[in-house]
C-alpha cells in the first residue's frame, strides 16, 4: 500500500468563531489523506477557541494552539513550525478549499522536484461572487504585485530555506513578501486549472482594507529585503504606482537621477 505524503493545513484565527467551524469542514471533506490541521487561535478575544475545542473529538487529526496575537504571519509561522507534514497549506479562518485541491496540487508537486508552488483558480462568496480573476505569474509579475492568493501549497522545507514569513508585517501583504523569499533563487509555480479556493469577502476583509500606509511600508520592506531580485526586473525601486515601476525606474535613469 502506497505511503502518502502528510500535509498540513495551518490555519491563523483571530475572532473567527462564526467562520472556523466552516473552514474546518471544507478541509475534512478533501479527497486526499493523510492530513492534519493545525489551529493557531492569534489571541482571539470571541469564542473560537470553545468552537475548535469541540470539533476535536469529530476530528481527532486536528491539532490546536493558543497564543497571545501577533498577526497572522507569526501565526502562520508558528503553526508550521509545530506541523509534522511534508506539505504546507495556509488557510485562513473564513475561507474555503474544494474537495481535490489538496489532491491535485500534491501531485503535481510529488511528480516534480522543481515546481515549488502549486495554486488554482479562486472564487468570492459571501458579500461578492465570482471569479476571482488573477493575472498570470511571472517573476517580472510579481516584482511589481502579487498575483497569487496566500493559500497555494508548498513544501516545509522550502517554507525553512525562505526564512518563513516575515513577522513584521503585521498590517498584510505578508503573504506576497514570502512568495519573494521563496521564489527569487528559482523554483517552478504550478497554477491548476480547477476552480479549489474560495475567498469570503465581508466588511472587514483584510484584502479590503488595506490601507495606503500599510502598502507604503510593504514596498519600503520588499526594496530593502529584496533589493536584487525587484532592480533585476525593474531597473530600480518599487513604486507607490507599482505597476509604472519599471517605467518611472527608466525615465528616472533616462536622466540621471537614480
Amino acid at each position: 500500500m502506497e505511503i502518502k505524503p502528510l500535509v498540513s493545513i495551518v490555519i491563523p484565527c483571530f475572532n473567527h468563531e462564526k467562520f472556523i467551524a466552516e473552514t474546518i469542514e471544507s478541509v475534512c471533506q478533501s479527497s486526499y489523506l493523510p492530513i492534519e490541521i493545525v489551529v493557531v487561535n492569534d489571541g482571539s478575544s470571541d469564542n473560537s477557541e470553545l468552537v475548535v475545542i469541540s470539533l476535536q473529538n469529530k476530528y481527532p487529526n486536528l491539532k490546536y494552539i493558543s497564543q497571545k496575537n501577533a498577526g497572522p504571519a507569526a501565526a502562520r509561522n508558528r503553526g508550521i513550525r509545530e506541523s509534522e507534514g511534508i506539505f504546507i497549506l495556509p488557510l485562513d479562518a473564513d475561507d474555503l478549499i474544494s474537495h481535490d485541491y489538496i489532491q491535485k496540487a500534491i501531485e503535481v508537486l510529488e511528480y516534480d522536484s522543481l515546481v515549488k508552488l502549486v495554486y488554482c483558480n479562486a472564487e468570492f462568496f459571501e458579500e461578492r461572487t465570482g471569479e476571482w480573476k488573477l493575472k498570470p505569474f511571472s517573476l517580472g509579475s510579481l516584482a511589481r504585485d502579487n498575483m497569487i492568493f496566500c493559500s497555494a501549497i508548498y513544501r516545509k522545507e522550502d517554507w525553512i530555506a525562505a526564512g518563513g514569513y516575515d513577522e513584521r508585517m503585521t498590517w498584510g501583504w505578508e503573504d506576497w513578501e514570502f512568495w519573494i523569499s521563496l521564489l527569487k533563487n528559482g523554483g517552478e509555480v504550478v497554477k491548476l486549472s480547477i476552480t479549489g479556493f474560495y475567498y469570503r469577502v465581508r466588511k472587514n476583509s483584510r484584502r479590503k482594507t488595506t490601507n495606503k500606509d500599510a502598502k507604503a511600508k510593504t514596498i519600503a520592506l520588499i526594496n530593502d529585503k529584496h533589493k536584487d531580485f525587484v532592480y533585476k526586473y525593474l531597473n530600480g525601486p518599487l513604486h507607490f504606482q507599482r505597476s509604472l515601476s519599471k517605467k518611472i525606474n527608466f525615465v528616472k535613469r533616462l536622466l540621471r537621477l537614480q
